[in-house]
């Protein structure tokens, strides 16, 4: 078709060519080769070719057609508007939506990507999952974190914690001034005891004004505890009763044992200076310690 033939009229709607035959026209009397074109428009040659050969199912919809057909338009400076006008105005019934477009592809409400993170977060067996393994990982350290509980304390920050020492049981001694009878006396005669109680209960007042710089008696190497102080401490026992069986400020580089029904509480002043002997073995005193007060217990 010659240059003649194409400018036979304006709008090109004279005549009875369709639109893929105006571009290809208008492409040959610009001398230029299809691949050279879809080279410059950076669309594939088919898509080209299918547009000259007016088979418009092989584009994507209508709305791309009439936009590559106005770019060969200006890539060959042509009046687009009569070859628009022979295009669909309307959408044509769905093409195929696999194909790309000029620059970048179209992607169908199907292909869009992957949904979100939250959107999958918020999917039921991806809430499934996350529970069971929630629930995997709660079981797995709670008893270890169980076990690592520390020793409950008293809810009063003043006060230190009180911790149970494991004693064996032996039974209540007699007081200091009759340690030959205890020493005839079986510790499986239980008809004794009786006798052998009364003093205890009695005792205790004896002691109640505390004593500075006093010497150890001879009873200090006696009973289930005995406290050795370095300097003046105060130490208070309580048996199960309930009994005061000591309350004694000791003085400096003395001693003092105790005995009295188990369990027993004890309250010592000063545990930096203090030492305590629990069935003559030592006791470490910094466990139950808070603001240089020790308090624990002696079963």
């Amino acid at each position: 078709m010659s240059d003649a033939a194409w400018s036979e009229s304006p709008s090109g709607t004279d005549s009875g060519a369709s639109a893929g035959a105006l571009l290809r026209a208008a492409r040959e009397a610009a001398g230029l080769h299809v691949a050279a074109l879809a080279v410059s428009l950076k669309v594939p040659v088919r898509k080209l070719e299918a547009l000259e050969a007016d088979h418009l199912e092989g584009l994507t919809d209508a709305v791309f057609v009439r936009a590559l057909a106005s770019s060969v338009c200006r890539a060959l400076k042509v009046d687009p508007a009569p070859i628009l006008a022979k295009l669909p105005q309307t959408v044509t019934p769905r093409l195929d939506r696999t194909q790309s477009t000029i620059n970048a592809p179209f992607r169908a409400p199907g292909d869009s990507p992957g949904l979100g993170l939250m959107d999958q977060l918020s999917r039921p067996i991806v809430l499934a999952v996350l529970a069971f393994l929630l629930g995997a990982v709660v079981l797995i350290f709670l008893p270890s974190v169980q076990r690592s509980a520390p020793v409950p304390v008293s809810s009063d920050p003043g006060m230190a914690p009180t911790i149970t020492v494991p004693v064996t049981a032996v039974a209540p001694s007699v007081e200091p001034q009759l340690p030959g009878a205890v020493s005839q006396t079986p510790a499986g005669d239980t008809a004794a005891a009786p006798v052998l109680s009364n003093p205890l209960v009695a005792e205790p007042p004896a002691p109640q004004t505390p004593i500075a710089g006093a010497p150890s008696d001879a009873a200090a190497s006696d009973g289930i505890a005995i406290f050795s102080v370095r300097a003046e401490s105060w130490i208070e026992v309580t048996d199960a009763r309930g009994v005061v069986v000591m309350r004694r400020l000791l003085a400096a580089g003395s001693s003092a044992g105790v005995s009295g029904a188990l369990p027993l509480q004890v309250v010592v002043g000063r545990a930096d200076s203090t030492e305590v002997q629990v069935r003559g073995k030592p006791l470490d005193l910094t466990r139950f310690t808070r603001d240089n007060v020790a308090r624990f217990e002696v079963k």
